[in-house]
């Protein structure tokens, strides 16, 4: 019975609908076995949070089953588990975003993005933890404490996606939303074992519309185990702006970037573990081609780092003008916001500026190339005590947030990315790396990686 357990919270989403569709597993046995699991290993993790009243899903599960007798389903996720990010409102149930002082507001109304995941049939059993506004690389929070990694509870799952990407590994759910402005799919990818994809922003509808004056450096995405589900979440929700996976060009060129030159420190193996996915994309005929850093690594840190600050204050601000609430934000937090609101228009001017820099080499790099690859993580999960590594192979790290330096070519470049696993490093740690295409090429970048996939194999479950 364990195994059958197993098998079934074990496979994709897309599985898992079409043995419901056949009528060979009802909504009621998918939810009742979901809640087993998670009985089983989330106080192990501690991905999931906020998770609903077992009647009430139970109920719905059941209600699931009568609408698929009589009507048939809603879409392709009907009576399939589901965990929203806990960034999004979800009708009834806290949006916490890891702040002490959001945590008893219930949402009165579902996001645009979870009214679309409902429409297609899923079913919202609760949240998936997240650092505290989602910052820093970590998930951990004052309200709801750490998520672990499933390949080693002592590490990090990585964020801000952090309980999505270990709710996933350890089969708690099939597929997953999650977010990412600096990584927070990618790194959480890499870490617990699946995939993430950032795709181009704005394919799935932009909901911080305040903040249209500010560049697009920031996305919601999805995240599963495999290609085949990561595209049919995708599709959902964009509301179907995205249309599918397009075939992959025959022998795509790919520039491999490794650690920018040396400029970004990476602990020992990373690199190793990045190679071994390179040459799984030479075994398949691609053209791999080692470039040398395209701009100076600090042109990108700047703009980078004064860009996320700015957007961040005009975001946050509002929390720390409030007194009542000011003490309770964290240093991640305080350190935007602060820089945010010291930021002056030339300094900002000057950081759109040399964003033009990096968008102007882009053009050329996808004038040679299909895609870029650089590794997912500068270093291994690091212990969940933590609160941010402080060094990375002897070197310091002068912010919360520059050992996740390697991210931020994708992500202030606006470009689609998708984090893949790559294995495994010392300890059994996985790793990944990120595969990176121009703007609106969501669609050729996941034909990519249906190859690629083929070569690594479907992801385990873990614990």
């Amino acid at each position: 019975m364990k195994e059958r357990r197993l098998e079934l919270v074990g496979q994709g989403a897309r599985a898992q609908a079409a043995r419901i569709a056949g009528g060979e597993v009802s909504p009621v046995e998918l939810m009742r076995e979901t809640l087993s699991r998670i009985d089983a290993v989330n106080g192990r993790v501690n991905a999931i949070v906020s998770l609903r009243d077992r009647e009430a899903l139970m109920g719905e599960a059941r209600l699931m089953e009568a609408e698929l007798r009589s009507s048939g389903p809603r879409g392709w996720l009907h009576g399939i588990p589901i965990a929203v990010k806990d960034l999004a409102d979800v009708k009834g149930l806290p949006t916490s975003r890891g702040a002490p002082f959001l945590a008893a507001r219930k949402a009165a109304a579902d996001a645009p993005v979870v009214a679309r995941l409902k429409a297609a049939g899923a079913i919202v059993i609760g949240k998936t933890n997240v650092p505290m506004f989602a910052l820093g690389g970590h998930s951990t929070n004052p309200v709801f404490g750490v998520t672990r990694n499933p390949a080693d509870t002592s590490r990090t799952a990585g964020g801000s996606s952090g309980g999505a990407a270990a709710a996933l590994a350890t089969g708690m759910v099939a597929v997953a939303d999650g977010t990412d402005m600096m990584g927070s799919l990618r790194n959480p990818a890499a870490w617990c074992d699946v995939y993430g994809f950032r795709p181009t922003p704005g394919l799935i509808p932009r909901e911080d519309a305040g903040l249209a004056l500010a560049p697009r450096i920031s996305t919601m995405g999805p995240m599963a185990r495999g290609i085949e589900d990561l595209a049919a979440l995708l599709e959902t929700m964009s509301g179907g702006a995205f249309a599918g996976v397009a075939d992959a060009p025959a022998r795509p060129r790919v520039a491999w970037l490794g650690d920018w030159g040396g400029a970004y420190a990476t602990e020992p193996g990373i690199l190793h573990l990045a190679e071994t996915a390179l040459a799984r994309m030479e075994a398949l005929g691609w053209v791999v081609e080692a470039v040398a850093p395209p701009v100076p690594r600090d042109l990108l840190w700047d703009s980078w780092t004064d860009l996320r600050s700015f957007i961040l204050a005009l975001e946050l601000g509002v929390h720390a003008r409030d007194p009542d609430r000011r003490d309770a934000l964290n240093a991640q937090v305080r350190w935007e916001v602060e820089r945010g609101f010291a930021m002056t228009g030339d300094r900002v001017e000057r950081a759109v500026a040399l964003r033009g820099e990096w968008l102007a080499a882009l053009e050329t790099l996808f004038a040679r190339f299909d895609a870029l690859v650089l590794p997912s993580t500068q270093l291994w999960p690091f212990p969940a005590e933590w609160d941010w590594p402080r060094e990375i192979a002897g070197q310091g790290m002068d912010t919360y947030h520059r050992w996740m330096e390697v991210v931020v070519p994708a992500s202030l470049g606006g470009l689609p990315a998708l984090g893949m696993p790559a294995g495994t490093g010392p300890g059994g740690l996985p790793g990944g790396v990120q595969l990176i295409g121009p703007a609106g090429s969501d669609a050729r970048l996941l034909g990519m990686a249906e190859a690629y996939e083929t070569t690594i194999g479907p992801r385990p479950i873990r614990l």
